[in-house]
């Protein structure tokens, strides 16, 4: 499949006449304008013929399913990987901010002034994801002329989650209620009791213990435990292990972050957009189903789009955002003499950055890892390895990196029908 623009940068219906658009290349009639997905653009006047086109899009924490569709053909498909990190980014920023400030400011009065939100503000996490699901919305508009948005959003019930049985004015009334803070009712969940020797050290000073890192799990009830102080000591110092039994709760991160983002991405999505529209997890579920689809994040979107029958040419692009930068200067550990190893790589090595898209031996693959004598750590976008050291000088440059690494990705199109190309009448 190649994508079109016209001559003013407009999108044109896409077509699959390979040889028309090689003789319009060699011709110089039109140009490479993009490599993956691989777009041109017409050089001269050209009609304006478009069709009406839906765009499916499975919204998510983790993964978004994209899926621009006719009525009876997939004109485009891809699975972004959304970034999962900046928590733990921002706990690691926030612990060196802390230990510089008492080392160089240990005396300094505290602000809070400077801390008030705008209206509408979302945490750097959420925002962040937010921001990606637009941008590659985006990209699909800039290849292909979308009449149309369809967003699946979901809402999880959190509590129903937690307890089936509830209901009416016990929502009102969380697990914490009664208590002064979360320790108190930590210990009076547990009893008042260790939960690792159950009272054979004697000692009757209780402390709360987080099973996960507070980094990694937070402060959450079902990620504190009560311990005696002699086990949480022992534990620490790596002399007493905790019982297999011991273990974090369930998880609903994700489930927390759809419900906050649902209505901020649906309505930044209708500022941009004139017809977007809503459905949701139940109605999709059904269509796949009835039309003996499988289970993936592109299938999802092609379902919400409301063409489920539509042809595929096998072809799904693997998206996966990537950190634009690493301002941190030094590594956390400090070596012996005090010294602080640089954290930051040279901008270039060789001529190549991190995440550039190269070719070595005919398979296209991306820099994962650089060395200052010039061998490259090679893998697919989904961390699939290569090849760990290859010289620089046996790579070629395809594409310098992006904020949104691509991947073309071939599946097998499935017997139920065979794709039928579109008349290059714009050609």
């Amino acid at each position: 499949m190649v994508y079109v623009l016209n001559q003013h940068g407009q999108p044109l219906m896409p077509t699959e006449n390979h040889a028309k658009v090689r003789i319009l290349l060699k011709s110089k009639k039109a140009r490479v304008v993009k490599r993956c997905p691989f777009t041109i653009q017409l050089l001269y006047k050209s009609t304006e013929y478009t069709q009406n086109i839906s765009l499916g899009v499975d919204a998510g924490s983790r993964h978004v399913g994209l899926s621009a569709t006719t009525k009876d053909k997939v004109l485009f498909e891809s699975d972004v990987e959304l970034r999962n990190g900046i928590v733990g980014l921002l706990s690691a920023r926030r612990q060196n901010r802390r230990a510089r400030r008492s080392r160089k400011t240990r005396y300094r009065e505290p602000r809070f002034d400077n801390r008030r939100r705008k209206d509408g503000w979302l945490a750097p996490s959420v925002q962040n994801k937010v921001d990606t699901h637009l941008t590659a919305i985006r990209r699909v508009h800039e290849i292909l002329p979308v009449s149309r948005i369809i967003v699946e959003v979901a809402s999880f019930d959190i509590q129903k989650i937690k307890n089936s049985d509830i209901s009416g004015t016990e929502y009102q009334q969380g697990e914490q209620m009664g208590f002064w803070n979360v320790r108190e009712y930590v210990l009076f969940r547990d009893g008042h009791e260790c939960q690792c020797c159950h009272g054979k050290s004697k000692d009757r000073i209780l402390n709360v213990h987080h099973i996960e890192s507070r980094k990694t799990g937070g402060d959450a009830p079902n990620n504190l435990i009560t311990l005696c102080e002699t086990c949480h000591t022992g534990y620490h110092r790596g002399t007493v292990k905790l019982p297999k039994s011991i273990h974090r709760g369930m998880r609903f991160r994700d489930a927390v972050f759809m419900g906050i983002m649902r209505w901020a991405f649906y309505g930044r999505l209708k500022e941009i957009y004139p017809d977007v529209h809503l459905t949701y997890g139940y109605i999709t579920k059904n269509t796949r189903i009835r039309h003996g689809l499988p289970k993936d994040h592109c299938i999802d979107a092609r379902c919400i789009s409301g063409h489920p029958d539509a042809v595929s040419y096998g072809t799904v692009y693997y998206q996966k955002k990537a950190r634009c930068h690493n301002r941190m200067i030094h590594k956390n550990g400090i070596l012996k003499g005090g010294i602080r190893k640089r954290n930051q790589a040279p901008y270039e090595v060789m001529g190549f950055r991190l995440f550039d898209k190269v070719k070595w031996k005919g398979r296209e693959c991306f820099i994962f890892g650089r060395r200052s004598t010039g061998r490259m750590d090679l893998r697919l976008l989904d961390g699939a390895k290569v090849n760990a050291s290859v010289g620089y000088k046996n790579l070629h440059l395809l594409e310098m990196r992006k904020n949104m690494l691509v991947e073309e990705r071939r599946k097998a199109v499935p017997p139920t029908g065979k794709p039928v190309g579109f008349p290059a009448r714009h050609l």
